[in-house]
């Protein structure tokens, strides 16, 4: 029995006729055995999922760095809530929920520590400027498996790449992902800011709570089905303009009052900022202490500056105050 054959037999019959089939893609840079039991995007997901860079998800920042407790947003769980959003969405639709989870899960993985304070940084010094969606497309193309990357499908990289704002998917699947993404940090952040004390639900204008919901949880549920019912049997992933002129005044709210307005979170980032930088610009000096598997990479033709952004953006938010601290901070003398 090839149960991948039955699946892709089964989405067939049950997708919408806008939805990627698994048997329709693009395929990957380099030709593959197909796999018995899953389809091309199944087996996507799943690289992405046991990957070493998502796994340091874990321990990098969303919105607010090394917070004292255990349920603010981490870039992992962040990563989690925009699958399970973009997953929902896609299901409904009948659209290639496999892809979407895929490029979900995979949106992130070039995120610096230090959430944009970090990307910020690297953007500043480092030549031709930094972006994580980008580097997030070149972990999957060139980084992981020691320089071999997850020679994943164009659909998924197409997904992560495009997944910012200006992006431009050629996937519905995608085009769910950037909308998905949105929607989950856009309301997870108020829910971390309220629970830091920054700010109290009542602080966000009573007229944007009224469209969309007087709390997290009906705020969430509202865009979601509000892009259900406006997107379905259609072409595209859209809104209803109450609902997206409502989102983008949250959004904008955040940005003034969270992101950008809250002057110890600003302290922080500019201490962020400058540690990622030290450490640049150490390792530029210094590249033979890079692990092995970045050095490997000069040998195919990769510039220094290229492949020291690729390890410092890597680094978990523990990682980076490690190495600053080991590489800049007197450390004690012990006697013998």
């Amino acid at each position: 029995m090839n149960i991948r054959e039955e699946t892709e037999n089964l989405e067939k019959k049950f997708l919408s006729k806008y939805a990627i089939l698994s048997v329709n893609s693009k395929g990957r840079d380099i030709l593959e055995k197909e796999c018995d039991i899953r389809t091309i995007f199944q087996r996507d997901r799943d690289r992405i999922l046991h990957s070493k860079s998502f796994r340091r998800l874990k321990r990098k920042t969303q919105v607010f760095m090394i917070p004292e407790g255990d349920h603010y947003r981490t870039r992992l769980t962040h990563t989690l809530e925009v699958s399970q959003i973009a997953r929902t969405i896609a299901k409904s639709l009948r659209l290639n929920e496999d892809l979407t989870e895929a490029i979900a899960l995979g949106h992130d993985l070039g995120h610096t520590p230090f959430g944009h304070a970090g990307e910020d940084a690297l953007n500043e010094i480092h030549k031709g400027g930094f972006e994580h969606c980008f580097q997030s497309l070149r972990i999957v193309e060139k980084i992981e498996k020691n320089g071999n990357g997850l020679n994943s499908s164009f659909e998924v990289g197409d997904g992560i790449v495009n997944h910012r704002t200006s992006g431009n998917p050629h996937t519905l699947e995608g085009k769910i992902v950037r909308l998905s993404d949105k929607i989950a940090y856009i309301n997870h952040d108020v829910d971390d800011a309220i629970l830091a004390n920054i700010m109290k639900e009542e602080d966000i204008p009573l007229n944007i709570r009224k469209i969309l919901g007087m709390n997290v949880h009906d705020r969430i549920d509202t865009l979601i089905k509000d892009t259900i019912n406006s997107s379905y049997d259609k072409n595209d992933i859209i809104q209803s303009e109450e609902i997206k002129t409502a989102m983008g005044e949250l959004r904008s709210f955040l940005f003034k009052n969270i992101y950008k307005g809250n002057k110890i979170k600003n302290e922080s980032e500019s201490k962020a900022k400058e540690l990622l930088k030290q450490l640049y610009f150490y390792y530029l000096k210094n590249i033979d202490d890079l692990p092995n598997e970045y050095i490997n990479l000069l040998e195919k033709g990769e510039t220094k500056e290229q492949i020291v952004c690729d390890y410092v953006s890597g680094m978990t938010d523990d990682y980076a105050i490690y190495k600053f601290n080991q590489l800049f901070i007197p450390q004690s003398f012990k006697f013998n």
